[in-house]
């Protein structure tokens, strides 16, 4: 029997479709989030592609199969404005993603500042999970196969505001913290800013900054200055940034399957090819062209 390439595709990518199923959430702190513990039982809502009422932070683990696995790991933080996560478009389906390629992905389940009554705010509340998620994820890197040292995060919309949060300052834990989480590094290896709002953009990019990959459509009213600061705050530390500013598009085109536009439909491929040129899939080649140069 001779079957389509697309239901081969479709037959390929199933195991990685159940093991998304299949995902484990993991809560930041064991006994909920510092301050609010008392809330940490209260249920999350979710209908179709949204989640809120999230007071109880968590990750949810997706793990690509162990002989695909190259090491690397994103943590993925799912835009909504802080008012909702767009879990499945934003969160899910890009994990999904990386599992194909070999990356461990991680989606967060961020505290929501913009929420109606929500008694959360951007630079403590969500800063605190961002900064606390990249430490739980390196504090068990052994655990699901990836290396602490090539650990990113990938942000959407106020998803990329999530990443700013913790992604320009130094991220060092407390060396006398109690709980040996807090002791480890927050700050991600790299980042990817699909487009990103603009709350946390530096005016000034640390020379230090991770390396990034930023994606946003000019006619994106919310979104493309961010995307353009950045490209020029990147460029004046002179730390690798890559940059794509789509012609057409608008904002919240997720994973590119909501466009009809093949730009769009095709942007995540751009992605891969920035991972693999920056060997975040295989450091030892990034080690063999140094000494060939």
């Amino acid at each position: 029997m001779n079957l389509s390439p697309l239901v081969l595709l479709l037959i390929g990518f199933c195991p990685l479709i159940v093991s998304a199923q299949e995902a484990l959430q993991i809560p930041l702190w064991p006994n909920g989030a510092p301050g609010f513990e008392s809330r940490r039982n209260e249920p999350e809502q979710a209908k179709d592609w949204w989640v809120k009422n999230i007071h109880n932070p968590s990750i949810t683990v997706y793990l690509p199969p162990k002989d695909k696995a190259t090491g690397a790991a994103v943590l993925i933080c799912p835009g909504g404005g802080f008012r909702t996560l767009v879990y499945n478009g934003e969160g899910k389906d890009p994990a999904v993603y990386f599992n194909s390629l070999g990356v461990a992905a991680f989606v967060l389940k961020y505290r929501l500042f913009r929420e109606e009554n929500s008694p959360y705010t951007y630079e403590k509340d969500v800063k605190a999970d961002a900064y606390r998620a990249i430490r739980l994820l390196r504090s068990r890197a052994k655990e699901w196969n990836f290396d602490p040292n090539r650990l990113g995060m990938m942000g959407f919309s106020a998803g990329g505001e999530v990443v700013a949060a913790v992604a320009y300052g130094p991220g060092d834990g407390d060396p006398k913290a109690e709980d040996p989480i807090d002791r480890l590094n927050g700050r991600p290896n790299f980042q990817i800013l699909i487009y990103p709002g603009p709350l946390g953009v530096p005016d000034v990019v640390p020379s230090d900054a991770p390396p990034a990959f930023l994606l946003v459509s000019d006619f994106d009213e919310c979104c493309s200055s961010p995307v353009v600061k950045l490209l020029q705050g990147y460029r004046n530390a002179k730390v690798p940034v890559e940059a794509h500013v789509y012609d057409k598009g608008d904002h919240a085109f997720n994973m590119g399957y909501r466009s009809t536009l093949k730009s769009i439909k095709n942007w995540p491929q751009r992605l891969t090819d920035w991972l693999e040129d920056y060997y975040f899939f295989d450091p030892m080649k990034k080690e063999e062209a140094r000494k060939q140069r």
